[in-house]
């Protein structure tokens, strides 16, 4: 699996995706790297993801532009304010570098699952809490339309070492299970 030894990198999108609908926390994403990130070098125009100690300096409040509530904004903040320690992990052992992840407030399997996976390439890391997820590998592995956690690692379990590749080629493969019920509107934190 590729890597990118960016941890704060993958952090952030990561919690911007916490409890949030995936086109909520892509829209959040796009408009904090368009305010807050540098512009890159070279001639095509491309936009950098802001850098820890620019996040640092941010108070909570002004991320709500960014449709990112207080609690979220803040796990970004101390994250910043503490990436050092975060880029240690690329130099661990992944149980150890899971941990690491894990004792930083706001930072759960979930996300650290997220993070493994883009910055130290983890092959195995499955992200345990996702809505979605056990639904898609559920309908993937065994043709049933609702999964749990707890199924969605069972039906993994012949994978492991490469349950992470796994779920991404479902992914790739545009599995998904079927809907049922309406979409949840994106909600709007800037009015609130």
């Amino acid at each position: 699996m590729p890597r990118t030894q960016a941890v704060f990198e993958a952090l952030v999108p990561s919690v911007l995706a916490q409890l949030v609908a995936g086109a909520e926390a892509r829209s959040s994403y796009r408009r904090l790297v368009g305010a807050l990130g540098e512009r890159a070098p070279g001639p095509v125009e491309l936009q950098l993801p802001p850098s820890p100690q620019v996040l640092a300096r941010m108070p909570y409040w002004t991320f709500h532009r960014f449709g990112v509530e207080r609690r979220r904004a803040e796990v970004i903040i101390r994250a910043a304010r503490s990436a050092n320690r975060l880029e240690e992990i690329v130099t661990m052992d992944m149980p150890s570098a899971y941990r690491r992840l894990q004792a930083f407030p706001g930072v759960g399997p979930w996300t650290a699952a997220k993070v493994a996976a883009v910055a130290l390439g983890d092959p195995d890391a499955v992200p345990v809490g996702d809505y979605n997820l056990p639904h898609m590998v559920g309908y993937a592995l065994e043709g049933t339309p609702r999964s749990s956690d707890e199924r969605m690692l069972e039906l993994l379990e012949p994978y492991r070492g490469h349950r992470g590749r796994v779920i991404r080629l479902l992914m790739v493969a545009g599995i998904g299970a079927p809907r049922f019920g309406p979409r949840q509107p994106l909600r709007n934190i800037e009015n609130n």
